[in-house]
């Protein structure tokens, strides 16, 4: 018993001088590790204090720290940031749908302010911004060495006043100046209508509002129609929306999926990932779908194209979205600000990241750019080939036609001419509601 004992006790002290030989350079990695950073702390304050005692000019030491808070987190990515009280205060006001400003989703690129997205029927929108514009001066100031948040504050300004900002657009040769007069941004997160038998169901923003208005628009569209019977398939139109809350992302992919996964998110700790799937219940019942993208199309809005895509619930028409395919945590601080910091990567439920990829649509279909200018001589040029054997004096009535069967060739020939119309408005939701009209007269169920 003895021997064994002490073999036991030996077995116990080789082990443990075994793990003090491997463990005493770990240990003394991760103490010299600690004393770096503790070196370039004292450097920062070494800094700080210099600059408080020698600047030319008195600073703003709250200012001062805030602005090395910031230039920490940016220097990560282009989505983290340090919110100051009112930056904090302005997000908690913008996910619950009303705000000042000029309504545009903005992001840095090559030192400069791209524009994400502009938001429906807002100054930014109405003044003709467009996703992908490069914006270099705001009243004359170039915004090139500034970060974000510097030159969204510049954009800021009471509701009512001017603001000059000076635009480089892919296509145009040179820069140009938009002036816009900022104002109240009330978002409307669904808006609904119907398209001949198609719903279109578009969705400009993701935010508290956003679920709830699309099952009350979808509901009421569907009821104008006559029931679902009636409706031959849905557009989800995400163009140009830039995104907002993951949970809303996940809420509208949801209505329209019977099971199976919707997102799932991977931080730096496997531990951390979510995964979140979807509820049975389908609000469209199956119908045919088609997805709207384009270029300002972002993160929330990819999350819901990739995951009804990858389920084949829709056909995604238009072209490559915006590729944010990131997760931002806002962690409350002390003094009422907060930190806005990436957290994690989101994967579609085919497992394949968006990040600066975006969603490739199942159709490219390009919105083209009309030229104003061609318009009088088109509409001259319609007008010589109008005339018909109707408008000739004299022409013969067609006598086969009964009184019902005359007045459904008018409304067939209505339905074509407003499809027309549609085509010259907006071609890519003319495409889409061309598709759902194939899909239906190919369903015999229809």
């Amino acid at each position: 018993m003895k021997k064994f004992v002490m073999a036991a006790i030996g077995g116990i002290v080789a082990g443990g001088v075994l793990t003090t030989q491997v463990a005493g350079p770990l240990l003394a990695q991760e103490a010299e590790k600690n004393s770096s950073i503790y070196e370039q702390l004292d450097l920062f304050g070494d800094i700080f204090e210099r600059i408080r005692a020698q600047y030319v000019e008195e600073v703003d030491e709250k200012e001062l720290i805030e602005a090395a808070i910031n230039g920490m987190l940016i220097s990560l990515d282009p989505h983290s940031s340090y919110l100051s009280p009112d930056d904090a205060d302005d997000m908690r006001v913008q996910t619950r749908g009303s705000f000042g400003g000029l309504g545009i989703e903005v992001t840095q690129e090559e030192g400069f302010v791209k524009v994400v997205s502009p938001i429906d029927d807002t100054p930014a929108d109405e003044a003709g911004i467009e996703a992908g514009d490069f914006i270099t001066h705001v009243d004359g100031d170039s915004v090139l060495g500034l970060t974000l948040d510097e030159a969204v504050d510049l954009m800021r300004g009471p509701v009512g006043s001017e603001i000059v900002i000076t635009v480089v657009r892919e296509g145009v040769d040179e820069p140009f100046d938009v002036t816009i007069v900022r104002d109240t941004i009330k978002l409307t997160a669904v808006r609904t209508r119907t398209q001949g038998e198609t719903v279109v169901l578009r969705v400009t923003t993701f935010n508290d509002q956003t679920y709830p208005n699309l099952e009350s628009g979808l509901n009421e569209a569907v009821e104008e129609l006559g029931g679902m019977d009636k409706v031959n398939g849905f557009v989800l139109d995400l163009r140009n929306n830039p995104g907002g809350l993951l949970t809303q992302a996940i809420k509208v992919s949801d209505a329209f999926l019977d099971k199976g996964e919707i997102v799932s998110t991977r931080g730096r700790d496997p531990q951390d990932g979510d995964r979140y799937n979807a509820a049975e219940g389908d609000l469209a019942e199956g119908k045919p779908m088609v997805i709207l993208i384009n270029g300002g199309s972002a993160s929330a809005s990819e999350i819901v194209a990739g995951a009804l895509q990858d389920h084949r619930r829709a056909i995604v028409i238009g072209t490559k979205s915006f590729g944010k395919g990131s997760v931002q945590t806002v962690m409350p601080l002390k003094g009422d600000g907060a930190m806005r910091l990436t957290t994690a990567r989101y994967y579609t439920p085919s497992g394949r990241s968006i990040q600066a990829l975006g969603v490739s649509p199942d159709i490219i279909v390009e919105q083209p750019r009309r030229d104003p200018n061609a318009e009088k001589d088109e509409e001259e040029e319609n007008d010589r080939f109008s005339r018909s054997e109707a408008d000739l004096r004299g022409s013969l009535d067609n006598d086969s036609l009964t009184e019902d069967e005359r007045r459904q060739i008018e409304e067939e020939r209505q339905k074509a001419e407003d499809a027309a119309a549609l085509r010259e408005e907006d071609y890519q939701l003319a495409y889409a509601i061309d598709i759902l009209k194939g899909l239906s007269a190919l369903d015999p169920a229809q």
